[in-house]
């Protein structure tokens, strides 16, 4: 399982959070996350804790799954939050 070395970066802390803050507001566990995105519940966990390297395809997935635009999950606490 390829996990990262490099010291997680501002952009995918932010990522993370934010999913995991959507996630728990629309009432999702993890394993919900996991299947409405096709994807594995440990993997998402791993993404939202900033300790995996996530690609596009997936990051665009998973803004799909909490009905968000990928764009909203990628935004810093510092600016102004649009969900679309």
């Amino acid at each position: 399982m390829p996990t990262t070395q490099r010291p997680p970066s501002t952009e995918r802390l932010v990522f993370g959070k934010r999913l995991r803050a959507e996630r728990h507001l629309i009432g999702l566990t993890l394993e919900d996350l996991a299947e409405a995105a096709d994807m594995n519940w440990s993997y998402i966990a791993q993404v939202e804790r900033g300790t995996r390297n996530i690609g596009i395809d997936n990051m665009a997935a998973l803004a799909r799954a909490v009905g968000v635009p990928l764009a909203f999950l990628l935004q810093s606490n510092d600016e102004p939050a649009k969900r679309g």
